[in-house]
């Protein structure tokens, strides 16, 4: 009888991941699908799982809207009565979120072994909650699914060697998704044309983190630095509605016009045809990469140094002069990205043949 693994979602990253390792996974497990209900916005959720064929959750837990400490413990409660209801033999949760962490903890409290796909990422920043979340999990987990080489140094440096868990560097499963989705985005996306995005190029953006948007001063000047961008560069910014509400309470001007929150094919037509990505996403860096762009992070830190240790990608912070320079700089660029960073679009399956070997 196949084992069963219960994986834990909740937010527009994790579907995508879910999405590249739930194809391998039910090749040789029973895999229950349980949705938090973080992201519950038509954009940011219902979205993913039509356009990617992800299964149709088995559990919707519809939490959101309220504030971290709600949130997380009543994830936690509703989680595991799932658990013990399911019994599965492993729990799987991806990333940094606060579904992440309540479902490693659910399961970790009745002894269900948890593998934790992206572990070992750091940004050395302890005022993000996904800093909070990610060491966390990492320390409750019983498998660790690294995506890079930096991220097992990581998890070293902190004396997981001592621990009982198992640390595989099995590579990113973002990479996965994008070389399979990439393949037929352009006949599934509309934005492209919808925005007249063919006739004059274009700097992407995308700002969410709560470090910019909970700083006036931090939002203030990444819109002025993308109101000066845009005289030059068209900027188009899916706007995310946790940003636009605060854009809107501040009155904060913008002298361009953003966009809805896109879905994925739409995500990966426009990292096609941009020119350069500007960014507080951690999955954006990287998909930018993924599809040959240089990027430009809004933040004081990244947990992806690869990227920038192979000039792929510059920190600016928050200081509008600094982006501004950042992406003239790397509109001019010329890079290789034919690098291995991320696996190359094994690590779903490397994910897999780890959860056989491990349950057996």
């Amino acid at each position: 009888m196949s084992k069963k693994i219960v994986t834990i979602v909740g937010a527009r990253p994790q579907f995508v991941k879910a999405a590249a390792v739930s194809r391998e996974l039910r090749k040789e497990f029973v895999e229950i699908l349980v949705h938090t209900g973080q992201h519950f916005d038509q954009n940011m959720s219902e979205v993913f799982f039509q356009e990617m064929e992800i299964p149709t959750p088995d559990y919707n837990l519809e939490i959101n809207g309220v504030g971290h400490g709600a949130m997380t413990g009543r994830m936690l409660e509703k989680i595991e009565e799932v658990l013990l209801k399911e019994k599965p033999d492993m729990v799987l949760v991806y990333g940094d979120t606060n579904s992440t962490i309540a479902g490693a903890l659910a399961a970790s409290k009745i002894h269900i072994p948890v593998a934790h796909v992206e572990a070992g990422l750091r940004s050395f920043n302890m005022e993000m909650p996904e800093e909070i979340n990610r060491i966390l999990t990492d320390r409750i987990s019983n498998i660790l699914f690294c995506p890079t080489t930096v991220a097992v140094d990581n998890l070293k440096q902190e004396g997981f060697d001592n621990f009982n868990n198992k640390i595989v560097c099995n590579g990113d499963v973002m990479q996965d998704a994008a070389i399979y989705y990439s393949q037929f985005s352009d006949e599934k996306s509309t934005v492209i044309a919808k925005n007249e995005l063919d006739k004059k190029s274009f700097v992407l953006a995308t700002i969410h983190r709560q470090e910019n948007t909970d700083d006036l001063d931090n939002l203030q000047q990444i819109v002025a630095a993308f109101n000066e961008i845009n005289k030059t560069h068209r900027v188009v910014f899916p706007m995310h509605p946790r940003t636009r509400n605060i854009i809107a309470k501040h009155e904060i001007k913008m002298e361009f016009e953003p966009i809805d929150p896109v879905g994925y094919f739409d995500m990966i037509e426009l990292l096609k045809k941009c020119e350069v990505v500007i960014t507080d996403s951690g999955g954006l860096q990287k998909e930018a990469f993924f599809f040959g762009k240089h990027c430009v992070t809004a933040r004081e830190q990244t947990e992806w140094v690869e990227l920038i240790n192979n000039g792929f990608n510059i920190v600016t912070g928050a200081d509008k002069q600094k982006i501004i320079d950042t992406v003239a700089l790397m509109a001019q660029k010329e890079s290789n990205f034919d690098i291995d960073l991320y696996g190359k679009g094994e690590a779903s399956s490397r994910i897999v043949k780890t959860l056989k070997e491990y349950l057996n």
